[in-house]
């Protein structure tokens, strides 16, 4: 197991290693495997770049975005252009259905709200939002519309996660219940992870995707709220 200190150089090679990220201007500290970023960005995409460089590190148990977005004067646009931007680039984007994502804009935070069939779709517009000029973050209220029956939802995800398994795995659970879906189990790493919540999140019907899974028996993940919807 990695200590402290050698999880924190890891994640500063690491964001060193992105080409997308300015790692000068970021600082890394380690508590108990829990890693925290801050300082400035130019962008919400380097923000959201930093994130992932750090959660690729193995042995990072959970961690927290304090990073601030700070826009040069060339980057700053008015919330009214932001606004006008998203909606004509979410309206024209062809995996969501038309008119299906809202948007608000406050001091260059977008809020995206609706209610679309897929996980995916729901993706889609964070994806899009988040690279617009001007944005310094984004509140994901996007809801997805129920459309399957929770035994037959239980089934689905119970054989997905099983088509994910190793032969040395240990075994992730999914409980269900109405649309909402909690994982449990041990994973080796982030990517594992990521993989049960995204299979989680293909099945129809499912809200939201509550991650209780831990990360080789010691620590519970946790994401940053907000910033990184």
């Amino acid at each position: 197991m990695k200590t402290d200190n050698q999880l924190q150089q890891d994640v500063l090679a690491e964001l060193k290693w992105d080409p997308s990220v300015h790692a000068a201007e970021i600082g890394v500290a380690v508590k108990d495997g829990v890693v925290t970023l801050a300082g400035e960005v130019s962008s919400f995409p380097e923000k959201w770049a930093a994130q992932g460089a750090a959660q690729r590190v193995f042995g990072v148990q959970a961690l927290v975005m304090a990073l601030d977005v700070k826009l040069s004067e060339l980057g700053k646009r008015t919330d009214a252009d932001i606004a006008r931007s998203a909606e004509t680039a979410l309206n024209a984007h062809t995996l969501l259905p038309t008119d299906a994502v809202k948007v608000m804009v406050e001091h260059g935070w977008i809020t995206l709200s609706g209610e679309v069939h897929w996980q995916y779709q729901r993706e889609a517009a964070i994806e899009f939002a988040s690279h617009l000029a001007g944005v310094r973050g984004i509140d994901n209220q996007i809801t997805l519309k129920p459309r399957d029956a929770e035994d037959t939802l239980q089934l689905d995800l119970d054989a997905a996660l099983a088509r994910l398994a190793t032969a040395d795995a240990q075994p992730i659970s999914a409980s269900v219940h109405g649309a909402d879906v909690t994982l449990s189990g041990t994973v080796q790493g982030w990517h594992e992870r990521d993989l049960a919540m995204q299979s989680a999140w293909a099945a129809p019907g499912v809200r939201s995707v509550i991650d209780n899974l831990t990360l080789a028996s010691r620590a519970t993940f946790t994401s940053p709220t907000k910033a990184a919807a």
